[in-house]
C-alpha cells in the first residue's frame, strides 16, 4: 500500500508540476505558486473539517505544527524555484536535478537508524538513476548557470520538505499539510502586499491553478501518509520519480521529442520499482 500511495502522489506531483510550469511561462512563478498554493488551502481545510481532523493536537510530544511550518518554508521555496527554471525553457536540466529532492530525506532517515535490505537500497538507487535519465537530462548542450542553480534549489527545498512532512506526518498527516498551506499562504500574502498585485493572473487561469493547488496538495498528504506505513527512504524516493510523469506530458501535449538516455530512464525507474517493491 505505501509503494502504491507514494507511486500515485509522484504522478499528482508531476501533472501539477507540468501545469504549474506550463502557467509560469506567462505569469510570475511566485503568483503561479501562490494562488495555486491558496486554491489548495481550501480544499485541504474542507477535508480536515469533513473528516474532523482538525481536532488533533498540534502542539507538544504528538503535534505536528513545527514540523509543517519548516516543511510549508522549504517547500514553497522550492516550488518557486522549480516553476522558475522550467519556466526558463531548459526543463531538461530542471526536472532531472530537481528528481533528486530525495536524496535529503534518504540521507535522514538511514542517520536516525532506518535500516533498507540490500535489494532495496539497489532499488533506490536504480530508480532515483531512473527519474533522472528520464527526465531528459541535456548534458550534451551543457549547464546554463540560471537554470542549473533554480534546480539545486528546488532540490534541496523538496528535499527538506519532504523530511519534514515525514516527520509532521507521525502525527497527522492531512493537518500537517494543511498547515504547511497556510504558511506558504501567509507568505504569499505577504508578497501580494509587497507587490500590491497577482501577478497577471486573470479569471480563465482559475481552474488550472485549482487543479494545480489540488493535485499538489492531495500528492502530499499520501506521500505523507505512505511515510507512515513503509520505511521513509523508500517512500520519498518513490514519491520523487514526479519528473516522469513531467516528461510524458510534456512528450505528449508539448510534442516534445524523447531521447534515448530518456527511455533509458523510464526502464531503470520501471526496474527500481520493481526491486523496491520485492
Amino acid at each position: 500500500m505505501a509503494i502504491f500511495l507514494a507511486l500515485f502522489s509522484a504522478a499528482l506531483w508531476g501533472t501539477g508540476d507540468f501545469e504549474g510550469g506550463r502557467l509560469a511561462k506567462r505569469l510570475p512563478a511566485i503568483a503561479v505558486t501562490g494562488a495555486s498554493q491558496g486554491l489548495g488551502l481550501i480544499f485541504g481545510i474542507g477535508i480536515a473539517i469533513f473528516s474532523g481532523q482538525w481536532r488533533s493536537p498540534l502542539l507538544g510530544p504528538n503535534g505536528y505544527l513545527w514540523s509543517a511550518i519548516f516543511a510549508g518554508v522549504s517547500g514553497y521555496l522550492g516550488l518557486v524555484a522549480l516553476y522558475a527554471g522550467l519556466s526558463t525553457g531548459r526543463m531538461g536540466v530542471v526536472s532531472p536535478i530537481s528528481s533528486l529532492c530525495a536524496i535529503v530525506p534518504v540521507t535522514y532517515a538511514l542517520f536516525s537508524g532506518e535500516h533498507l535490505p540490500i535489494l532495496q537500497a539497489v532499488g533506490i538507487a536504480v530508480a532515483l538513476a531512473g527519474a533522472f535519465c528520464a527526465s531528459g537530462p541535456e548534458l550534451s548542450q551543457g549547464l546554463p548557470l540560471r537554470p542549473l542553480l533554480l534546480a539545486v534549489g528546488a532540490a534541496i527545498g523538496f528535499g527538506t520538505a519532504l523530511t519534514f512532512m515525514a516527520k509532521g506526518s507521525e502525527s497527522n498527516p492531512l493537518m500537517t499539510m494543511v498547515v504547511m498551506r497556510v504558511t506558504t499562504l501567509t507568505i504569499s500574502g505577504a508578497l501580494v502586499a509587497k507587490h500590491r498585485g497577482f501577478g497577471g493572473i486573470v479569471r480563465a487561469d482559475i481552474p488550472r491553478l485549482t487543479f494545480i493547488g489540488i493535485a499538489d496538495f492531495s500528492a502530499n498528504v499520501l506521500v505523507g501518509i505512505a511515510s507512515t506505513r513503509g520505511l521513509v527512504s523508500v517512500v520519498m524516493v518513490l514519491g520523487s520519480l514526479f519528473p516522469i510523469m513531467t516528461a510524458v506530458l510534456a512528450f505528449k501535449l508539448l510534442h516534445e521529442r524523447l531521447h534515448a538516455i530518456q527511455y533509458l530512464g523510464i526502464i531503470l525507474a520501471i526496474a527500481g520499482v520493481a526491486l523496491v517493491s520485492l
